[in-house]
């Protein structure tokens, strides 16, 4: 069962726009132990929370919001329209999401990162934010720019710059800038090939990407 208005409660920070599905054993508004200056959750229309999820007080979200279950969201975050997050996966505090981010399942993005629009995070990414362990005088998350796709259990460093488009190669461990509509894989992840040169070996198609693009969004765009 989905509850909507009027049968779930809401703190008074919390604001929930219309439209929402949200599972029972949802938390909305939680407190961080950590003093934050504004503790207001904002959550755009048309969300669907799901069982488990823990979302915390002091983010503001966009419209169409979906998560699966056991998702933690946590305080500071400022995320776009149509975030998808699926199970056990964790948005740390300090972050910036744009539009259309889909995180898959079992991700861990750490304090201060930021997804531009349209990046897709694959099951098992980790993604650190500090040089130096314990430290954190100089923390910070990578910065992975608009419509970037990192594989499988790939392993992102702190401070790096993951360019538009570009393409990680699952179980990479990146360590340095990748650039803009590149393939890259390795551990240490290097650049090794334009995006555009894949192949499909499965022959659905010639080429995945073009211009970058990949099947759906030329579809989308009338460039299939």
């Amino acid at each position: 069962m989905c509850m909507s208005a009027p049968l779930l409660e809401l703190a008074d920070t919390v604001f929930l726009g219309d439209g929402y599905k949200v599972e029972p054993g949802v938390i909305l508004g939680y407190l961080p132990g950590r003093r934050i200056a504004n503790v207001a959750l904002s959550i755009g229309p048309g969300a669907r929370i799901r069982s488990g999820t823990v979302i915390y007080a002091g983010s503001t979200i966009g419209a169409g919001l979906e998560t699966g279950h056991n998702v933690v969201i946590r305080e500071q975050n400022t995320i776009g329209d149509n975030l998808s997050i699926w199970n056990n996966s964790t948005i740390d505090y300090g972050c910036a999401i744009g539009d259309n981010v889909k995180i898959h399942c079992n991700v861990y993005l750490a304090q201060f990162t930021t997804l531009e629009d349209e990046v897709f995070l694959a099951p098992g990414v980790i993604i650190a934010n500090d040089p130096h362990p314990v430290c954190g005088l100089c923390m910070r998350g990578p910065t992975i720019k608009r419509g970037a796709r990192i594989g499988v259990n790939v392993t992102l460093l702190s401070h790096v710059i993951i360019g538009e488009g570009a393409l990680i190669g699952a179980g990479s461990v990146v360590t340095r800038d990748i650039p803009a509509y590149t393939v890259a894989y390795g551990n240490p992840a290097r650049a090794l090939k334009s995006v555009d040169e894949l192949l499909c070996p499965f022959g659905q198609v010639e080429r995945p990407y073009v211009n970058g693009l990949d099947v759906k969004a030329r579809q989308a765009t009338g460039r299939s």
